[in-house]
């Protein structure tokens, strides 16, 4: 066991202003599982990487653990997956290999594969294994459920949870109450770290939220009631103080009105006391603004369907066929592993020329709104993004602004966002549309827990006609009414 400490650590871009931390101070245990969360844009890739030692920065970071980061970069992934193996762990043995491999339920034969033919859970998996055989490594798990299917998740939270010494970026609640100890949080004003898993931190933030929103409701009463007395105190004094003029005994009035004048200090004393105890509460609320979005109704109950569908890859079915339709009010999530056509079922509906079997119906004059899971091409500022796509700019930004877009974001250039902040810009799009049908491609990925919520409450409010494809099984949960099993 040895502690990584952090103290009065200060960062920020040389390209920004904006300070990333400002003199925040931590210590952490290496034997912890950690799950680090926070909203988008709030610096856990950032200090993943201080801790790799590739910014400078002001302050002081210190340990004696070695650093390993994943998604390990593999160079070269025509590669066979067994050499990339033994160029990240050189020194597991072939039974420790197979050893991990069996917990994550991945088969010995894809060591003989090359490893752009591997799935992206198998990928996440094989690289999960090969950091964890080098032994005495601390390990940066940067959110690896990404394309990763149900199944797999639930495997490499099982996986994790019989680890030790890492610190996992997630925004997947489930996932993280599965595998981690202790929560790492960026807050709005400071980071703090908590014992216990993300429901118990979770639940102990917004009770911690709430008490202080009472409290400052209590001071804000207090400080008015003060402010009127300090004021009436003083208008007493000013009035005793001019009744001296002519009066018979000058110092009992002199002697009421300098006491008038010290109630009237005392209690602008407590005034001030209570505007600096106001001034330390809810420096970390997050605020969830309401969402709205504009379903039209479409005059047939029957959106769109599919007939005995399945996607062709190189003149083979890659998936066994498919038949369901797409009712007005559904909110239909198509379940499958990784590679078995979900994403391309999406795309056969938004349009895309896919070869497939079956028949695909799509209802006449049906207005889709589409949000792929590919968030690379976003390039250019929002204003030519809204330009682009025709939409209203203030409304555009207006939706961002709730999505805890800081107006600073609104100059810059969308390929310096992070993978959450481009996934909502994406989301902010589709809910400028006004759509009969909503098809949403992994919409979650990279996306901060509160505006998953918040879209949640979104959805459960306007309760929109939509088909998805999205892996986070409180969501999930949340706002399915079909799930279809591929």
């Amino acid at each position: 066991m040895s502690m990584i400490k952090v103290e009065d650590l200060t960062f920020s871009y040389p390209s920004s202003y904006d300070l990333i931390f400002d003199r925040v101070s931590f210590q952490i245990d290496t034997d912890w599982k950690l799950g680090f969360v926070g909203r988008n844009g709030r610096g856990k890739t950032t200090f993943l990487n201080l801790l790799l030692g590739k910014y400078e920065y002001r302050g002081k970071i210190t340990s004696n653990v070695r650093f390993d980061y994943f998604p390990y970069p593999i160079t070269d992934k025509e590669r066979q997956t067994a050499d990339i193996l033994q160029e990240i762990c050189p020194d597991a043995k072939e039974w420790e290999i197979r050893r991990e491999l069996s917990y994550l339920d991945v088969e010995m034969e894809v060591l003989w594969r090359t490893f752009e033919t591997l799935s992206n859970g198998e990928q996440t998996k094989i690289l999960l294994a090969a950091l964890f055989l080098s032994e005495g490594n601390f390990l940066l798990i940067d959110e690896p459920t990404n394309h990763l299917d149900t199944a797999a998740r639930e495997k490499v939270s099982e996986y994790l949870n019989k680890k030790k010494g890492f610190i996992l970026v997630s925004h997947d609640r489930r996932f993280l109450d599965g595998c981690v100890d202790h929560i790492l949080s960026i807050n709005r004003a400071d980071i703090e770290v908590q014992s216990g898993n993300f429901s118990s931190w979770m639940e102990n933030f917004e009770r911690r939220q709430e008490s202080e929103l009472l409290q400052n409701e209590r001071l804000k009463k207090d400080i008015s009631r003060l402010q009127k007395s300090a004021e009436r105190s003083a208008g007493w004094s000013d009035h005793v103080e001019a009744s001296k003029i002519g009066a018979a005994d000058k110092g009992y009035v002199g002697h009421k009105s300098a006491k008038m004048m010290k109630r009237s200090k005392t209690i602008e004393k407590r005034k001030q006391q209570a505007i600096e105890q106001k001034a330390v509460l809810l420096k970390n609320v997050e605020t969830v603004n309401a969402l709205k979005m504009n379903p039209e109704a479409y005059h047939s109950d029957i959106l769109a369907s599919f007939s005995e569908t399945a996607v062709m890859y190189e003149d083979r079915a890659i998936s066994r066929p498919v038949s369901f339709q797409v009712r007005t009010g559904d909110r239909v999530f198509i379940e499958g592993k990784n590679g078995s056509g979900k994403s391309s079922l999406l795309k056969l509906l938004a349009g895309e020329s896919l070869e497939h079997t079956g028949t695909v119906t799509i209802g006449s004059g049906l207005q889709i709104s589409y949000v792929p899971q590919d968030t690379s091409y976003l390039t250019g500022t929002l204003a030519e993004f809204a330009e682009k796509n025709n939409l209203d700019e203030s409304l555009f930004k207006t939706v961002l602004r709730k999505m805890d877009f800081e107006r600073v974001q609104f100059e810059k250039d969308m390929k310096e966002f992070s993978g959450g902040q481009k996934k909502k810009v994406l989301i902010a799009k589709s809910l400028c549309e006004r759509a009969h049908l909503y098809v949403w491609d992994e919409p979650l990925n990279f996306i901060d827990v509160y505006s998953r919520m918040q879209i949640e409450q979104l959805i459960e409010k306007f309760s929109p006609t939509m088909l998805l494809v999205e892996h986070d099984m409180a969501f999930r949960d949340a706002v399915a009414t079909k799930v279809i099993e591929i």
